[in-house]
């Protein structure tokens, strides 16, 4: 017996399939995609790399790939540097705030006990 047009197939006939969708770190993204995404010159996004601020990963034939994390990292450089930040004032900022996020959270992890009883 088939469904109705439209209606959803039943569970109990197909077996459940998830698809994996790719991690924030998978790099997929290319210079002319992640400034596209960015609304920014490509020139900027390659500037970060031979700069070293960001090092996205290289394909077999060398070209640049970004993670969504790399796009995320170089949308809060440009906001900040879009405040009159430098380029380096921006990274430091960058890199202050996460290490205040690390220990933010090694606070609230409860500390583990070392006494034996």
């Amino acid at each position: 017996m088939r469904p109705a047009s439209g209606a959803a197939p039943s569970d109990t006939n197909r077996a459940r399939r998830t698809v994996g969708l790719p991690d924030a770190a998978a790099p997929l993204y290319t210079v002319s995609q992640a400034a596209q995404m960015l609304d920014m010159q490509p020139a900027f996004v390659r500037r970060l790399d031979t700069e070293g601020v960001v090092i996205p990963a290289r394909s077999p034939g060398g070209q640049r790939r970004y993670s969504r994390n790399e796009i995320d990292h170089i949308a809060a450089l440009a906001g900040l540097m879009s405040e009159g930040m430098t380029l380096a004032g921006a990274q430091r900022i960058i890199e202050l705030e996460n290490e205040i996020a690390d220990l933010r959270r090694q606070l609230a992890t409860p500390p583990i006990s070392t006494t034996a009883r």
